[in-house]
């Protein structure tokens, strides 16, 4: 078949300003919620796309680890290639595409490192190996597999059970100031309600055309 001709036709589903919430985040949780009952298989996963500071943009899939009125917390290493997008130019787009429920959401907003605290506290709850990882890997940086597996051995015996969190690695928060929804509908006559933040930081609702 021909990539061209290749289409999904999106019917499950409806998003009219009747049922939308009054605020992005309490819509974003209901979605999320419905995301897990439905067992999208990674729920979580959300593309990162930055920008340089010469305007070349790039994108990457991340995990969510937490969100509230704060915003949407992800974390990394700090000297990576996104890490040095975000230090040059701490405006950045998350996007979740959930398929199984042919939705997606779009955030858009200002980006800041969360405290060293919240860093801790994640890098502690995670599985010894991933822990590691993070001091192994001098990530965006060339490497052969024979050298990171060894970095892995050397680091593995030299760090023990309880390695510290690497001062390279830790959280990104992104603030939202815009917001959009989007559900599939039939002949691509797709609902898309956005919520922007105004002069008043209050948050407005609007549709868009498809």
């Amino acid at each position: 078949m021909p990539v061209a001709d290749i289409r999904q036709s999106y019917e499950k589903n409806v998003l009219l300003e009747a049922s939308l919430a009054a605020t992005p985040l309490e819509q974003f949780t209901r979605w999320f919620n419905e995301a897990l009952a439905a067992k999208v298989l990674e729920p979580t996963a959300m593309t990162l796309a930055t920008c340089s500071a010469k305007g070349r943009p790039s994108a990457r899939t991340v995990l969510l680890k937490g969100y509230d009125e704060r915003g949407f917390v992800f974390f990394t290493n700090y000297e990576s290639r996104k890490g040095h997008d975000l230090a040059d130019n701490p405006n950045a787009c998350l996007l979740f595409f959930w398929p199984e429920l042919e939705r997606q959401v779009r955030l858009e907003g200002s980006i800041e490192k969360v405290s060293g605290q919240e860093s801790d506290a994640y890098f502690n709850s995670r599985p010894l190996g991933s822990r590691i990882g993070a001091w192994v890997s001098p990530q965006s940086q060339p490497i052969s597999r024979a050298e990171l597996e060894a970095r892995d051995v050397e680091l593995t015996q030299s760090l023990g059970d309880h390695p510290p969190r690497p001062p390279h690695w830790g959280g990104y928060r992104l603030k939202p100031d815009y917001v959009e929804f989007w559900q599939g509908r039939p002949s691509r006559l797709h609902d898309r309600l956005a919520f922007r933040l105004n002069d008043q930081a209050r948050w407005v609702s609007t549709r868009l055309a498809p």
